[in-house]
């Protein structure tokens, strides 16, 4: 087995090391099912709830991609123009940096006064909670553009936008791709936050409910779910990153 395959194989001997070593501590100090499910009660809960867990699942899913794709096209514009400019640069970073410290969970309440429960404040926590990592890593592979590359491409005639297009744009999408996966991870969380507290549906919802009637398996069973969402989600984005990006990765090589 070569050092790429064992890196592949690392995080699943892991996971197996991880659920062996729980269900043991389960079994083996006789804790119960209402108060911590081994990962054998999990998984038949899984198969027991399976099209219930599905519906719910499918909902979260929908509704934190929509989030996304807003903070996508939100992260990306707001990206260009801080990192394209040093007066937006010093005038909006640190009111998002500001922003971006409040709990997005206390906005969820304001979100249900204006839009009701339902779509709305999952869609919206989705992507107020994933937005700041696009723009942030946009505004950085701009700013961080040489000066001297800048300087030599204005001698040899490109216009400021000329700059931006050809070369800022595809230089940023390393940081642009890494943002993704790190963003994706967090409107999987923004979306279930809100369904705890404003939806009908979803995950979240379904985590308040099983933990209400003290079905733990089943709670658990939608944290496994929630996070399978995210870590396939993240997959993806690595391997469209590595396919897109692969002149980047040279030196990862060995």
């Amino acid at each position: 087995m070569n050092r790429q395959q064992q890196e592949r194989a690392a995080p699943w001997l892991l996971l197996i090391v991880v659920l062996l070593l729980w269900e043991a501590i389960c079994r083996g100090f006789e804790i119960s099912e209402f108060i911590f499910p081994a990962p054998s009660a999990i998984l038949a809960k899984l198969v027991e709830q399976g099209r219930l867990i599905a519906g719910h699942a499918w909902r979260t899913f929908w509704v934190t991609m929509v989030g996304f794709g807003i903070s996508i096209v939100v992260g990306m514009l707001l990206g260009v123009l801080v990192g394209s400019s040093r007066m937006a640069y010093a005038a909006m970073y640190p009111l998002m940096t500001g922003f971006n410290a409040l709990p997005k969970a206390a906005f969820v309440p304001i979100l249900v006064v204006w839009f009701g429960i339902g779509v709305g404040p999952a869609v919206l926590t989705a992507f107020l909670i994933s937005f700041f990592p696009i723009t942030v890593n946009i505004a950085t592979g701009l700013a961080t553009l040489e000066p001297e590359l800048e300087d030599v491409l204005r001698v040899l005639g490109a216009r400021r936008w000329d700059v931006l297009i050809k070369v800022g744009l595809p230089r940023s999408m390393p940081y642009f791709f890494a943002s993704l996966k790190v963003a994706i991870t967090l409107a999987f969380v923004g979306t279930t936050v809100s369904e705890m507290t404003a939806a009908n549906e979803g995950i979240g919802y379904l985590l308040i409910s099983a933990g209400s009637s003290m079905q733990m398996g089943l709670a658990f069973a939608g944290l496994v779910v929630v996070g399978a969402m995210a870590m396939a989600m993240y997959e993806l984005f690595a391997v469209i990153e590595k396919r897109t990006t692969g002149w980047a990765h040279r030196g990862a090589r060995s």
